[in-house]
């Protein structure tokens, strides 16, 4: 339907004189790119990656994400980490309030840390030992072969509470 209407506005505003040639020429474009068949990993069902979360209280929760989305993001969305908390996505800004723990057999799957990440972690760790399966959930994008991948969502730091 969107489609067939979008045809039918491109004919009209060909049929203006009154229109440049450079605009008519984007809205041919963009009729023609919209009017493509779409293909199947364009589909949102194709995208979803489930994966388990275990939060604060203890409890193994099943959240779904899109994969390139990051981990932050599907955590926000199922009220694991506050959104408030971690507003940017970007390593600069990160204070690690995203931190997780990766379950052992999942860590090989991810990308290693990079020398950002591991210097927010060991920066916000406070004088205690590194944990290796600590990480940001900002850093780590949710691919479909993270499909089960298990995460523990430690309490807030006493520091990071209002």
């Amino acid at each position: 339907m969107a489609t067939s209407t979008l045809r039918r506005l491109s004919s009209q505003i060909h049929r203006l004189p009154s229109i440049s040639p450079f605009t008519k020429s984007i809205v041919v474009r963009s009729s023609t790119t919209s009017s493509a068949p779409r293909t199947s990993s364009a589909r949102v069902s194709d995208r979803i990656v489930k994966l388990f979360a275990i939060d604060p209280e203890g409890q193994k929760r099943e959240i779904v994400g899109l994969s390139g989305q990051t981990l932050l993001k599907a955590l926000t969305n199922h009220g694991l980490i506050d959104p408030a908390s971690h507003r940017l996505e970007e390593i600069d800004a990160c204070s690690a309030e995203c931190e997780v723990n990766i379950a052992q057999e999942w860590l090989q799957k991810l990308p290693p840390r990079s020398y950002d990440e591991e210097y927010v972690l060991e920066r916000n760790s406070r004088a205690r030992v590194a944990n290796v399966h600590s990480r940001l959930g900002c850093q780590v994008v949710i691919t479909p072969e993270l499909q089960g991948m298990v995460v523990a969502v430690p309490e807030p730091k006493p520091w990071d509470t209002p």
